[in-house]
């Protein structure tokens, strides 16, 4: 049998079918959840506090690992443990922090970031993730908009607030262990905890508007949870090259922030439930350190963006570490350039039948669909088929569901829609629509079971009466050799409305002509999707957590770094 025999679609249909059959770890039961009846995972925890306790099987395994230069904290299992049940008597007993209430996080990725989500959402209370970019009025707005009991945050993001913030805060180098000292030991609370019960608040990207505060259950991450382990034991049985791989113990590098889904629920949370040490380089990205980090600690997985993934990849020293441990790559947030991917592949070959990308958003935990392994090598365009647990329906404008291979609004139902959005019942009611369908504002269409994205909805330029979507044009200039990364937007113009404006990171180096450019692009794209004026940068193009461009940002001639201490 050849390798793309074994995974072809229908081995990969036969892996599924045993994964999720009756009496299996991941079989699927129908359930009511916040009043509709949706797929879930039967074996599922019932609550974050759940997840904690079952990981005490693994006391003496590391946990975390943060590295900061020469630098690095170590924490087991079982450490973390103690940690978190100091922190939720002190969070309970000093600061009256009760079921319901919330506690926000305010610092760069951390070990006292951690430890205060898993003491807050033991308490039943709700973990509010603070952007650790804003500014102060930012910063002002969510927390007026949350109203915690309870802020914890770093010297550095503490020092963008001038005067009080009215609300008590623990400042984490330099009173967070004393806090912790007071209580040593505290047990783990006990109160019930229900899967409805709102667990976090994260808060949306502000690509437009003011930032929204998603509401997930603990519900919510649970499943998105058994997502993850369904996907990894998907791929692992269908790839051909599993056996000859040397067995390791999962380690996995965590580049996103804990502000967003991809560090908190698909790093943090998952890496609990399943075992795995997390490895956290702190600071600025630092290409060779990580690659330094990989070797030193074996890694076995990784959850990029398009940027750092581009970084690494073009470090002149990359080919010179041992990347060899890597067992599964994959990337999300942002589209991920095809070229890209080759060049990841040519630089860990092993992790090519299980290399994926998907689609997904805060406000639906993350996961939606996911493309990996030979599915991802044979269709590149596509984003994937819906994971089990998720229905996906494409519809017009006046809500109808659209044939298959039309285009229209993505909409997702399922376990993983958000509770709703925080204070914000208007809003909640135009995205979650009846029968809990979420509205994700964005376009796409569905052909053959699988999703292909086309844009967000709000990035649409109106040129002259044709509707044009920036994605497909970025796609196309970022397959040319010169351009490392691309931004499109529309911009005013007194005839058709809008025009079409490229905005470029060359390669380093390179120079390019951009008729050549226009006429790269009118090879493949109607005319009036070929840009009409053009912007070449030197840094790259500003993007918020989850790696995606903030087109806001770039029509106001904001520069900003993707990377940020």
């Amino acid at each position: 049998m050849t390798d793309t025999d074994a995974t072809s679609p229908s081995r990969l249909a036969g892996v599924e079918a045993q994964l999720l059959a009756s009496g299996s770890p991941f079989e699927l039961v129908e359930e009511e959840v916040l009043g509709e009846r949706v797929r879930v995972f039967a074996n599922r925890a019932r609550s974050l506090r759940d997840i904690l306790l079952r990981a005490r099987e693994l006391s003496n395994a590391e946990y975390m690992v943060f590295r900061d230069g020469e630098t690095e904290r170590r924490t087991t299992f079982g450490e973390h443990e103690a940690l978190v049940a100091s922190a939720a008597a002190a969070f309970a007993d000093r600061y009256g922090v009760a079921p319901g209430d919330r506690v926000a996080i305010l610092a760069a990725n951390c070990p006292e970031w951690i430890i205060s989500f898993w003491a807050t959402v033991s308490l039943g209370a709700i973990c509010v993730g603070l952007n650790g970019w804003w500014t102060e009025d930012e910063i002002r707005y969510a927390v007026g908009h949350s109203k915690p009991k309870l802020v914890i945050a770093d010297r550095k993001r503490a020092a963008r607030i001038s005067g009080d913030l009215g609300v008590p805060m623990i400042i984490a180098e330099d009173e967070f262990d004393a806090v912790l000292a007071a209580y040593p030991d505290a047990k783990l609370p006990s109160q019930p905890i229900a899967e409805s019960d709102p667990a976090i608040i994260l808060y949306t990207s502000g690509t437009t508007g003011r930032a929204k505060g998603v509401v997930h259950t603990h519900g919510n991450v649970t499943n998105m949870v058994m997502v993850s382990f369904f996907h990894g034991a998907r791929l692992m049985m269908a790839n051909p090259k599993q056996a000859e791989l040397p067995k390791l113990p999962n380690s996995i590098l965590v580049t996103s922030p804990l502000f967003h889904v991809s560090g908190l629920h698909c790093a943090a949370v998952t890496a609990l439930a399943g075992g795995a040490k997390t490895v956290w380089p702190m600071g600025r990205f630092d290409p060779e350190a990580t690659l330094r980090l990989i070797e030193s600690e074996k890694i076995t997985g990784w959850g990029y963006t398009a940027t750092v993934l581009h970084r690494l990849l073009n470090h002149p020293k990359a080919g010179e570490y041992d990347l060899s441990s890597f067992r599964s790559v994959g990337g999300g947030g942002s589209p991920i350039p095809t070229p890209l991917l080759d060049k990841a592949k040519s630089l860990f070959p092993q992790c090519s039948h299980t290399m994926g990308v998907g689609y997904g958003l805060t406000e639906g935990t993350a996961f939606a669909t996911l493309n990996a392994g030979e599915e991802l090598a044979a269709d590149p365009g596509s984003v994937g088929r819906p994971v089990p647990i998720v229905d996906i329906e494409i519809r017009d404008e006046q809500g109808r569901a659209v044939p298959d291979g039309e285009e229209g609004e993505i909409h997702l139902r399922g376990p993983l829609v958000m509770l709703e959005y925080w204070e914000d019942p208007v809003a909640t009611e135009a995205a979650i629509q009846p029968g809990r369908w979420l509205n994700t504002g964005d376009v796409g269409r569905m052909e053959g079971g699988k999703l292909y994205i086309a844009s967000r909805k709000r990035d649409l330029i109106l040129r002259g009466g044709e509707n044009v979507y920036p994605f497909e044009i970025e796609q196309r200039l970022e397959a040319h050799p010169a351009v490392a990364e691309a931004a499109v937007i529309g911009v005013d113009h007194a005839e058709l409305g809008q025009e079409v404006k490229a905005i470029l990171v060359l390669e380093e180096g390179l120079r390019l002509d951009t008729d050549e450019l226009a006429r790269w692009v009118g090879e493949a794209l109607a005319y009036y999707k070929v840009p009409s004026r053009w912007e070449t940068r030197e840094s790259p193009r500003p993007r918020n957590a989850t790696g995606k461009v903030l087109k806001n940002a770039l029509r106001e001639a904001q520069d900003s770094m993707f990377i940020e201490e």
